[in-house]
């Protein structure tokens, strides 16, 4: 079937459910509108699907274990041809895709910092002594742990919207949320202050939207192609092949960003200990087209120098 074809019939999106994949889904639909003027408003849906991270809310998602999370059931959809692409926050895909996917397509990367949320304090240095700060991510966890050691931290599950309504309801004195979660759900007003990427180094690939194929999908990959961000490509490359070096998963607190100037990347990672109480950094610069092998290369050098023990087991 080539793209024309293919563009007569509907485009069928796969995405979780929550308010923050849905409006992620639907920025793919309108970037796939404004590339694609033949196509109408009825020929691309969206398909909500229930992910094991969804359905997940009583416990911390690092007490499940493994990886995929938040993308197994989507890719099982797409793998029998239930969708046409899924779509992605980058930060949850595994670095090992199931075979017959692919990665086709990344949007341009929005603010990858994390934000400051609280009516208390403009900063996490500037909250009073033992404050409570809510999080689910163990990243979060580890680096507000390293930073502020008398700060108390409870777990605080659930979509955008949750979160910030627990801090209104006082559960926590403040917490921290991608800053590109909230400016695409049109809530960066409510961001106390936008975190320095010094201080609090974002995820692997955060603020990234991907869109998930089938290999052989040709006609898929065709249509999304005015869509792809080579920028943002090269970036998520390096930061991925470091946490794929890393074996990162849920149990894992590994933080990373790659940034561009000119021909030339450069990367800074970290992994830390659960508790926070030790924290690692490497950083690479060089040619583009080294990414993967920058990224491979820095996360072997935090291995090396983390030793048995650093990470949890699972």
């Amino acid at each position: 079937m080539n793209p024309q074809d293919k563009l007569q019939a509907k485009i069928r999106i796969g995405t979780r459910g929550s308010p923050l994949a849905l409006a992620q889904a639907e920025e793919v639909k309108s970037r796939l509108l404004t590339a694609h003027p033949n196509l109408s408003e009825t020929d691309v849906m969206i398909v909500v699907i229930a992910t094991t991270g969804d359905r997940i809310q009583s416990k911390p998602l690092r007490e499940f274990g493994g990886k995929g999370l938040f993308t197994k059931e989507i890719e099982e959809a797409l793998l029998v041809g239930e969708i046409d692409l899924a779509v992605h926050s980058m930060k949850d895909v595994p670095t090992e895709l199931p075979a017959g996917l692919v990665i086709s397509t990344f949007l341009p990367r929005e603010d990858p910092r994390d934000g400051f949320l609280s009516p208390l304090a403009r900063s996490l240095e500037d909250l009073p002594q033992n404050a409570t700060v809510g999080s689910s991510s163990l990243r979060r966890v580890a680096q507000i742990r390293n930073t502020r050691p008398d700060l108390r931290v409870v777990d605080f599950r659930g979509n955008v919207n949750t979160r910030i309504r627990k801090l209104s309801e006082g559960v926590a004195d403040a917490t921290l949320l991608a800053c590109a979660g909230l400016n695409r759900l049109n809530m960066a007003d409510r961001i106390t202050a936008p975190v320095p990427v010094e201080k609090i180094l974002p995820a692997v690939a955060q603020a990234v939207i991907g869109c998930e194929i089938r290999l052989d999908d040709q006609s898929t990959a065709d249509i999304l192609a005015p869509l792809h961000h080579d920028e943002t490509a090269h970036c998520v490359a390096a930061e991925r092949a470091l946490l794929s070096a890393l074996d990162g998963s849920c149990r894992t607190p590994i933080a990373a960003l790659a940034t561009l100037a000119g021909e030339h990347l450069s990367l800074r990672a970290q992994i830390l200990r659960v508790d926070g109480s030790e924290c690692l950094d490497a950083a690479r610069r060089g040619p583009i087209a080294q990414a993967t092998d920058m990224g491979r290369d820095a996360g072997e050098e935090l291995l090396s120098r983390a030793g048995p023990g650093f990470f949890p087991s699972d």
